[in-house]
């Protein structure tokens, strides 16, 4: 019985720093990109350490998805939603790897942006709706697709952005409710106006509305539109080159803020009326992990160009914290590391610690507090990392683009659990519900979770190993500042 207790304590400490949401979800819930507020966290029954798709072992179910969508599945109650684009003429090509072709896919024909609703616990088809047939407004890079944007829901309502295709709300039934024209939002390199790479900053929704940042060559705005009818509540114009992250909310003590990553304009927005609240200049140029929040602290990684930062804003800060050339940090700029930043995956705060994956593999991990490096190991060799972290139950979970899965547990010592081979290529950022770990392929969606009760002490071990750090850390904080 006294095993039992510490998941009792520490979920109760869970569901109190949440912040409030939606009657309609729970905390089981997967409802956005990286679940709740970006956090990659899920809470309750974790999934297995380790499975195999050629046996079976773990897998409890396998769906084939046709077209080709790089958009996370979300989860919402007992379904699993995900978006795709069908081709008219062939299978389109995805080339993954490590390198620098900037160039677009050209001729691919006709699309059916499609979304689909699964079944969490089978895998079986709910339903498919035809959101929009025709030729792409925009092309994409060779590493993209025509569905990057990850769904949004609050429950009710599911939000699918396909940029310059439109903005869609259909309830989680599959009835359409409105459809808004967002214009042309043409993703691209900035330095070379042709490279049209395919959009993928993916909706939130905050209250009653969804907010959309399109940061691309031209007209680049933030926006939030009102969940009911589509009308556009408010618009804030952006000077920034085209970005590719999701927006955040951060809940303080006072207020919510939502926050964008950027290059020339990271920042924050009071989300129900757009007014700028702060603003930060400076990182790479090609800006794509979304902002997360952790004790207080919002985390912003970018690299590409001349700078790679990895850097710590405290929550609630106004105006402009850029940072002087001489300075490191500031007031507002708790921790900058100039060369730590990663590219394409968005970092991961599980406990007291930040976690970030470059795109070769090499996974570091930090004091979430200070920028401290604990340690700096690489998960597998060749290939590359696109898709981005999640974690539960004391693990934390890597999917390689060659479709490696790699488990590691949470600490500040590496330790590896597992390797397990998935069959397919891999660039989307899984989902975890209620013990399910929901993993969208080249070609399918799994449903992964944990067939017996092995694993049951090695997750109270693991949640208890997590507060136990963070009992001693604050322990040692508490120490430092005696008089």
């Amino acid at each position: 019985m006294h095993r039992i207790y510490p998941i009792l304590l520490l979920g109760l400490l869970l569901i109190g720093s949440m912040p409030a949401r939606g009657q309609t979800l729970s905390l089981e819930d997967w409802p956005q990109f990286r679940g709740i507020n970006a956090s990659g966290v899920a809470t309750g029954c974790p999934p297995p350490v380790s499975w195999d798709v050629e046996s079976g072992k773990n897998i409890a179910w396998k769906t084939e998805i046709p077209g080709l969508g790089l958009a996370s599945p979300i989860i919402v109650g007992e379904q699993v939603f995900i978006v795709t684009a069908v081709s008219d003429q062939r299978v389109p090509s995805l080339r993954t790897g490590l390198y620098g072709d900037i160039a677009s896919v050209e001729n691919e024909g006709l699309q059916s942006w499609q979304l689909y609703s699964l079944s969490l616990r089978s895998g079986k088809v709910i339903w498919k709706r035809i959101l929009c047939t025709g030729q792409p407004t925009m092309k994409r890079h060779a590493k993209s697709s025509h569905a990057n944007a990850t769904p949004a829901s609050d429950g009710n309502n599911i939000i699918v952005n396909l940029a310059s295709e439109g903005l869609y709300c259909l309830s989680v039934d599959g009835d359409f409710r409105w459809k808004k024209k967002l214009g042309e939002l043409d993703s691209g390199y900035y330095r070379v106006r042709d490279a049209q790479w395919g959009f993928a900053s993916s909706p939130i929704i905050f209250q009653d509305t969804a907010i959309v940042l399109a940061d691309v060559q031209e007209r680049s705005f933030v926006a939030a539109y009102d969940l009911r009818t589509g009308r556009e509540r408010w618009r804030t114009n952006r000077k920034d080159v085209p970005t590719w992250g999701t927006p955040t909310i951060v809940t303080g003590p006072s207020s919510s803020e939502l926050v964008v990553n950027g290059y020339r304009h990271s920042g924050g927005y009071d989300p129900t009326t757009g007014r700028e609240l702060w603003r930060l200049d400076g990182g790479g140029d090609i800006p794509v992990p979304t902002p997360i929040e952790g004790h207080g602290l919002i985390y912003l990684s970018s690299a590409h160009g001349e700078s790679r930062p990895l850097r710590a804003i405290r929550s609630g800060s106004r105006g402009n914290i850029s940072l002087q050339q001489q300075d490191a940090t500031s007031e507002a700029v708790v921790w900058n590391n100039p060369k730590d930043g990663i590219y394409l995956q968005t970092p991961l705060v599980y406990g007291p610690d930040l976690y970030a994956c470059r795109g070769n593999g090499v996974l570091s991990c930090y004091d979430s507090h200070t920028g401290q490096r604990f340690y700096r190991e690489r998960l597998g060799g060749g290939g590359g990392f696109t898709a981005s972290p999640v974690a539960a139950g004391g693990r934390l979970y890597f999917l390689s683009e060659e479709g490696e899965a790699y488990v590691v547990r949470a600490g500040q010592e590496y330790e590896l659990l597992a390797k397990n081979t998935m069959g397919e290529v891999c660039l989307a950022t899984p989902a975890i519900s209620d013990g399910v770990l929901v993993v969208r392929t080249r070609g399918h969606v799994y449903g992964i979770t944990q067939k017996n009760d092995d694993d049951h002490f090695f997750y109270v071990d693991s949640l208890v190993h997590i507060e136990s750090e963070k009992s001693e850390r604050e322990k040692r904080e508490h120490q430092a500042v005696k008089p």
